[in-house]
């Protein structure tokens, strides 16, 4: 007989269920949920978006081998971009997809954090290994 294996009920699972419920509660994370669902049923917008991005890894490749890029194609790839970010429905997906990652980044900071210190960090710690700013020479 096999069996589906289980994941033990530990305090850790728990507390971090709560904390995905947490997540899905907030109401800020529903109108993110929102904006990507819409974005995911405008077929023409995704198609947009996957053009762009299609477009991007393109000129992308040609950089990476030593092709020069012409002035018509990168012209030609930024009114597109441009073209995308006047369309709503793209703009908030890309804005949700951001509110995403801040998010992700806050939470991993925190544990990240946590585990460094073997307690709780303070708003100061947190901050100080902050990458988001740009200057804590990381590499990130």
């Amino acid at each position: 007989m096999n069996m589906a294996p289980t994941i033990e009920e530990t305090l850790i699972n728990r507390k971090t269920r709560e904390l995905c419920q947490a997540i899905l509660d907030e109401p800020s994370m529903r109108t993110v949920r929102e904006r990507m669902d819409a974005f995911m049923a405008d077929e023409k917008t995704r198609a947009q978006y996957d053009g762009l991005v299609a477009k991007g890894q393109a000129l992308q490749q040609k950089q990476q081998n030593a092709v020069p890029l012409t002035g018509e194609e990168i012209s030609e790839f930024e009114q597109d971009r441009d073209s995308l970010m006047r369309n709503p429905v793209a703009r908030a997906f890309l804005d949700a997809q951001q509110e995403l990652h801040e998010v992700r980044e806050s939470i991993y900071r925190y544990v990240n954090k946590t585990f460094e210190l073997g307690r709780l960090p303070s708003e100061d710690e947190l901050n100080e290994s902050c990458c988001n700013e740009g200057g804590c020479g990381c590499g990130h």
